[in-house]
């Protein structure tokens, strides 16, 4: 039975922290702001702008990932970035919600598309795709649904992570897990498919796509001449990052293999000749969360670690004229605790 809760009334928040990343060059800095700490995991952001609002949704819940499924999804919203209202939250009795992606659809209103299972012993037993609307004033959104799927689709233990919109139509991965046993060893392997949907609730496939190493976490991004670029997590093989990139009608992909691995993977377009790809950055054993300036094959040209350690990244990105507004979470200050940070563009400058 699923128990849904939401919050309209406004929660804000106390002890706030700053934090600067000094450069040596002024007007350079980086700024940090504590969003939220309250749960035990506060964790996996996502932030977009609507209207006057920095909208950021996160999961709260006892762990990463754990046999609790008490995982519960909120989302908050400020004017001056400091002060946080609540206007949903999505509870589930028995279901593990895991993070929303948040997107702005063509009517002038947002989505959040959500999983949400039971997890147990190290797998997923159900897994599923949930999607909520906001109304045209943002302060409300809908009680989550079950996406649906064309013919072509077996529903299975399936997650779309994010979807992107783009003259009326939206985009995203949906990836599925698959357990084996091997050798007496549990063996968790995935598979991708790009999802096209009108209305956020119901999906089709676009065929020809197709990526190995168990692709997981992917965003979809424009160009100005509709070309579509794919940014792909892979877990197995190499576990190195792709980036697929398409003209219309997508059905011919190239893939750049990476240099680096990512995790929870977003990225913008920085003008005609670069992107800037927010990620998880493994140094050996250690990962911080990262901003990769790449050319347009995702080589990386330049690395801005954000003050993090240990479980942590999962950027949101919102990109002005001034400055790249990054959300994420970190544990370096203990718990993982979601953050607010501000860079300069001219940080990001490769010359």
């Amino acid at each position: 039975m699923l128990n849904f809760k939401y919050c309209i009334l406004a929660f804000l928040l106390s002890g706030f922290s700053l934090a600067k990343a000094e450069t040596g060059f002024a007007g350079d800095s980086i700024t940090i702001t504590k969003v939220w700490d309250k749960e035990k995991h506060n964790a996996f952001p996502d932030l977009v702008q609507f209207k006057d609002y920095f909208y950021i949704t996160f999961r709260e819940g006892a762990n990463h990932v754990g046999n609790e499924n008490n995982g519960k999804v909120r989302i908050v919203r400020s004017k001056n970035k400091k002060d946080w209202e609540t206007v949903a939250l999505f509870d589930m009795d028995a279901e593990d919600v895991r993070e929303a992606r948040l997107s702005l659809r063509p009517d002038g209103t947002m989505m959040a598309i959500v999983a949400a299972g039971i997890f147990k012993d190290g797998k997923y037993l159900t897994l599923a795709p949930y999607y909520s609307l906001s109304d045209r004033s943002g302060a409300n959104f809908s009680k989550p649904e079950k996406t649906t799927f064309g013919k072509d689709i077996t529903p299975t233990l399936d997650w779309i992570w994010r979807i992107t919109w783009h003259k009326g139509t939206g985009y995203g991965i949906m990836y599925t897990a698959d357990y084996k046993t091997v050798d007496g060893k549990r063996v968790r392997t995935m598979f991708a498919q790009l999802l096209s949907t009108k209305d956020g609730k119901h999906y089709e496939k676009v065929p020809g796509i197709a990526i190995d190493g168990s692709p997981n976490e992917s965003t979809v991004r424009f160009d100005s001449k509709d070309k579509m670029y794919i940014l792909v997590r892979r877990e197995t093989d190499d576990q190195m990052g792709v980036l697929a990139v398409s003209d219309f009608p997508y059905k011919t992909w190239q893939y750049h293999k990476m240099s680096v691995r990512l995790g929870g993977p977003n990225f913008q377009f920085l003008g005609k000749d670069r992107l800037i790809i927010g990620t998880r950055f493994h140094e050996g054993t250690l990962a911080s969360t990262a901003l990769h300036v790449t050319d347009l094959q995702g080589k990386v040209l330049r690395t801005i670690k954000l003050p993090s350690s240990g479980d942590n990244s999962y950027p949101g990105l919102i990109l002005d004229k001034k400055q790249l507004w990054v959300s994420y979470y970190s544990s370096h200050e203990g718990k993982s605790m979601v953050y607010l940070a501000a860079v300069p563009l001219g940080r990001f400058k490769t010359d």
